[in-house]
């Protein structure tokens, strides 16, 4: 007996794929958006907002693939990281563990925002709870490798993640007023 096997057409997966190639792009675009800071090496850039919506917008897979896809684009070479570095440099720099926890970041986003809807909680404190988290992983794996390099945590606090909390704050804030909209748009049938 000869059974049929369904396989998804090409135009299937290429629809499937330019959400998360879009969301690299995106946070590829926002690494390049930086306000350096005087006392620290960490500059602020939109990529936070990058990360987060890719998570919110997409769930934990895609969201996570997105950025996985970004990091893998960097490692091939290409210079889209805020410093401009690309290659495996970037992957040295003292910004590398806030580079290497987007995936998590996006994944913990996604993963929360889907566990939470159904719930009775209103839908935007959901977005927040879930942006928040992710903003969460992106400081643990930046202070991580910070406190690697310097040797102390209170220093990798004090440069790393204390003088971004109001304007991450304002990333998650941004980034779940927005989520529902993006999920419309890239995800129509997936839409709350």
């Amino acid at each position: 007996m000869i059974r049929s096997v369904t396989h998804p057409s090409a135009r299937t997966l290429v629809m499937a794929a330019m959400p998360v190639i879009f969301f690299a792009l995106l946070t590829a675009v926002t690494a390049r958006i930086t306000i350096p800071l005087p006392f620290t090496v960490v500059p602020i850039t939109l990529q936070t907002l990058a990360v987060l919506l890719s998570g919110l917008v997409l769930g934990s897979r895609a969201g996570a693939l997105s950025q996985t896809l970004y990091l893998a684009a960097i490692a091939t070479g290409l210079p889209i990281t805020a410093s401009g570095i690309g290659g495996v440099a970037a992957f040295v720099t003292p910004t590398a563990g806030y580079l290497l926890s987007f995936v998590a970041s996006a994944f913990v986003a996604g993963y929360l925002l889907e566990q939470l809807q159904g719930k009775n909680l209103q839908p935007l404190l959901i977005h927040m709870i879930a942006g928040l988290c992710g903003v969460l992983v992106i400081y643990m794996g930046g202070v991580a490798w910070l406190t690697i390099l310097t040797g102390n945590f209170q220093i990798s606090l004090q440069q790393g993640v204390i003088p971004f909390i109001g304007v991450d704050l304002g990333k998650a804030i941004a980034a779940a007023l927005v989520a529902s909209g993006g999920r419309l748009l890239f995800l129509p049938a997936a839409a709350p």
